[in-house]
């Protein structure tokens, strides 16, 4: 059975001020075929946009059971599920360990399901790096991803990776250029 490989990124522009737009960008790929799918919202955070382009990638998954690769450059996103944050606030009634409540806790919890509909394996992506960097620069990033992830991905596919990735942040400027 192929895997189902998601690539997400999140954006927000002008993200510490009370008036802001965001945007989200998300690749799903299986076997040959790739879907693109992107959107944006107003007076949101960059985390929210990094959820929602997760969320909106499994929400177009049509069936159960799948297995899954999620490519994501938010530590945020990825230190959650590969920490499994999420089963400490659930027995902590959605409190982090400081006693406050865990922001975002509505697209946590539309989140969360669909780690029980499918296998998905979480991997972490640094952000806007570009694929025409030098090749030092290149190789110093992959071994920060393999120390992330492991060496089950070679360095072509790592480059490969990180073109999806500068994809999903194209995809996610896209959401905000359609707000403005």
């Amino acid at each position: 059975m192929a895997v189902l490989k998601i690539y997400t990124d999140g954006a927000c522009s002008g993200n510490q001020n009370e008036n802001n737009i965001g945007g989200w960008g998300a690749v799903l790929e299986y076997g040959e075929h790739k879907k693109e799918l992107h959107g944006g919202e107003k007076n949101t955070t960059n985390n929210r946009m990094e959820m929602t382009a997760l969320l909106k990638a499994f929400e177009a998954i049509k069936i159960d059971g799948q297995t899954i690769e999620v490519f994501c450059d938010s530590s945020y996103l990825m230190n959650c599920f590969r920490e499994r944050w999420y089963a400490k606030w659930r027995v902590n009634g959605w409190q982090t360990s400081g006693k406050k409540d865990v922001e975002n806790r509505d697209l946590w919890e539309a989140l969360l399901p669909f780690l029980d509909r499918h296998d998905i394996s979480f991997f972490r992506v640094k952000g806007h790096v570009s694929t025409n960097s030098t090749e030092t620069v290149l190789k110093k990033t992959y071994a920060k991803f393999k120390d992330w992830n492991g060496g089950r991905f070679t360095y072509d596919d790592f480059k490969y990776i990180t073109a999806m990735n500068n994809r999903c942040d194209e995809l996610a400027n896209e959401g905000v250029d359609e707000l403005r």
